[in-house]
């Protein structure tokens, strides 16, 4: 028994061994967190679905047999492959959080995507943060950088931050009515100095720098500071307006560059837009010609994240189980 024991055991250490020996030198490939959906096939299951409620048993079947037919035939006609169209969302927000999931998921598309592939970026925005909004159009020119056709897309509204990060695309079409424009900056804080010297309360403010603070939330605001605000305004609107022209110089940036928005309709004609087409038209318009990829990055979830998720569930169960014993109980 001793012996037949030894020899199963020697037995499993050769195989261990072996395996370990072939998997040294393997490339070990991490899984990263993008998720990737076909949009062609997406679209095809949405026709095949309408198709068998709306046809026949037997004319859906002929419907089908000519799909594979055509698609074999295709396949074997087709020696290069189709371009391919990357589908991005952005929904900024006044911080622009987005940012951080939208520079993964463009590195993740130019590790592979070469020239003749398109990107298409369904955004919307209100605008915000100068610094979020100025590195989100950073991205974006990552993308014709590699010479990548870059098309934005806009069906609701891309304004201040959300238009600066629009004028970036090769192609920028929207919904008809969609909000467009606001090039401009704007800065507000309330004051409560007043109140505080109202109730005999002082506040100290130490600085070294002539221009460290200008306008404060608690203390004396002055001409001097309001002046430097001003001015530092004026300079990121300047700085905003030379983006836009740099991008569409076809516009008249002294009659848009004044805060203003517009209907999409209104901005087509002062060529803020260069087309008046719903996101849902854009791609569907690609479906035959292109290969459509959504991609999108879904962070790691942290360790308290996916605590609190297990606590959820486990609260969930037991109110479900105390219900199903209650409810029970009354028949």
């Amino acid at each position: 028994m001793l012996t037949v024991l030894t020899a199963i055991l020697f037995l499993m250490g050769v195989i261990g061994i072996a395996i370990a020996i072939s998997a040294r030198g393997k490339l070990k490939l991490a899984k990263a967190p993008i998720k990737i959906t076909n949009v062609n096939d997406r679209y095809q299951a949405y026709k095949a679905t309408l198709k068998r409620q709306i046809l026949s048993k037997k004319a859906f079947k002929k419907w089908e047999k000519s799909l594979k037919k055509e698609k074999k035939s295709a396949d074997a006609a087709n020696d290069t492959r189709k371009k391919r169209v990357y589908s991005l969302n952005f929904k900024g927000d006044l911080h622009a959080r987005e940012v951080d999931s939208l520079r993964e998921e463009i590195t993740a598309i130019l590790s592979v995507a070469t020239e003749g592939d398109e990107v298409v970026i369904h955004l919307e925005s209100p605008g915000g943060s100068v610094v979020g909004y100025g590195l989100a159009a950073s991205q974006l020119e990552r993308i014709r950088a590699r010479n990548i056709r870059l098309t934005v897309s806009v069906d609701k509204i891309a304004a201040s931050g959300g238009y600066k990060m629009a004028c970036v695309a090769d192609h920028l079409v929207t919904a008809p009515f969609a909000m467009i424009g606001s090039i401009g900056v704007v800065m507000g804080l309330p004051n409560f100095h007043r109140l505080l010297k109202k109730k005999d309360i002082d506040y100290e403010l130490l600085t070294a720098g002539e221009y460290k603070r200008t306008l404060t939330l608690f203390g004396e605001n002055t001409n001097a500071a309001r002046q430097k605000d001003q001015e530092k305004l004026e300079d990121f609107h300047t700085l905003f307006k030379d983006h836009i022209a740099s991008y569409r110089p076809q516009v008249d940036i002294d009659r848009v560059g004044n805060g203003d928005y517009w209907a999409a309709k209104r901005a087509l004609e002062m060529g803020l837009v260069d087309e008046l087409i719903t996101s849902d038209d854009l791609l569907l318009s690609m479906n035959e010609t292109a290969d459509i990829y959504e991609v999108r990055y879904n962070p790691p979830k942290k360790i308290i994240e996916k605590l609190s998720e297990s606590s959820s569930e486990l609260i969930k169960d037991a109110v479900l189980s105390l219900w199903e014993t209650i409810r029970t109980s009354w028949y």
